[in-house]
């Protein structure tokens, strides 16, 4: 063995034989490894679909009882920013290992979401070669597109331990199966309809006396879940514009226009290619603050479900009820998640 420790780093959903292949280089590296699973702490969605809880399970059934010894599992936010993500990341295998120990990552080159491998100088980098040429997004597809789901289940058996295979088996019978499901045919049906490589958006995040403003979504995409006023900019619209439109649309807050330029204390874009499972999609955000009297009346528009002022303190205890990169983008102007690498 090369290494005291030995890292392997994604989301596993679903965890399959070929994710497998790098536990066994990475067991046969180092005498402990680190599984990172990233995603975590995020509300469920067509791409992240099961919890990092659930993620560790279908790891645990996966594996015989002498791997289970040799494993830690950490489990990681996104960030959205490459440098947070890598210092979460080193910090939760520096609680693991000892400062002396000799680190190792493995891990496969297959595209751009595998850029991380490059992040970690002084970790020795192990490369393995892929042992199979189906992906996660291949089976996801497979399990929550059938019509014939004992079929479907048949098929991507094939491709998963018999641990996992029951893992998923049980899971489809949860609510959260059913939610999933149909996200996924939502997302599918709504990247059929919009082609563009990217799209435009603007995002208003709004405070008031200690609260911030979200929208409680309606349809199929983040049911349920709280999100900022925000919506796709309008022929020859500018991003200010646009959030302020949609600020109105969605919550019925319409101030005069002097008074909202004045409470406008910032504006950042978001343009992480992973920040939606809908597409591309870069947003341009605003920081409005109203001061510190009292929280405007607001009435939810037509496509929400609510919309309501937040106590910014109760954030913290909400992040996978928020929708999308929603709370990186309110942690971005307010700093109010102090997120870590596992708590």
């Amino acid at each position: 063995m090369n290494a005291n420790i030995s890292v392997i780093i994604g989301r596993w959903q679903i965890l399959q034989r070929g994710h497998l292949s790098l536990l066994h280089t990475a067991l046969a590296t180092a005498p402990h490894v680190v599984i990172v699973i990233g995603s975590a702490w995020r509300a469920r969605d067509a791409h992240n679909p099961f919890t990092w809880q659930e993620r560790q399970q279908m790891w645990e059934a996966a594996l015989t009882a002498e791997q289970r010894a040799r494993v830690s599992f950490l489990p990681v936010r996104d960030y959205y920013d490459n440098d947070r993500w890598n210092e979460a990341v080193r910090a939760g295998v520096a609680k693991i290992a000892k400062r002396s120990d000799k680190i190792a990552l493995v891990g496969y080159k297959k595209d751009h979401s595998s850029a991380y491998l490059e992040q970690f100088p002084g970790w020795e980098l192990i490369e393995v070669t892929p042992t199979t040429d189906i992906s996660a997004t291949d089976l996801r597809c497979m399990y929550f597109e059938a019509t014939n789901r004992p079929a479907a289940l048949t098929v991507i058996g094939n491709y998963v331990t018999e641990g996992v295979r029951g893992y998923l088996e049980a899971w489809a019978h949860l609510p959260a199966y059913r939610q999933c499901a149909a996200e996924h045919k939502a997302v599918k049906a709504y990247r059929q309809k919009w082609t563009a490589p990217f799209y435009l958006t603007a995002d208003a995040v709004v405070t008031a006396n200690k609260h911030v403003l979200l929208v409680r979504r309606g349809g199929d995409i983040g049911h349920g879940l709280w999100a900022l006023p925000g919506g796709f900019l309008e022929e020859n619209e500018q991003f200010y514009a646009a959030a302020v439109r949609e600020l109105k649309e969605e919550t019925g807050l319409n101030p005069m226009p002097s008074l909202l330029r004045a409470a406008l204390k910032g504006q950042a874009v978001f343009d992480h290619p992973g920040r939606s499972p809908r597409g591309r999609l870069v947003t341009q955000a605003f920081h409005f603050d109203l001061g510190t009297t009292h929280t405007p009346e607001v009435r939810a528009g037509s496509d929400a479900m609510e919309v309501g002022w937040i106590l910014i303190s109760e954030l913290a205890q909400m992040e996978d009820q928020l929708f999308e990169d929603h709370g990186s983008i309110i942690d971005h102007f307010l700093g109010v998640f102090r997120w870590r690498a596992s708590s």
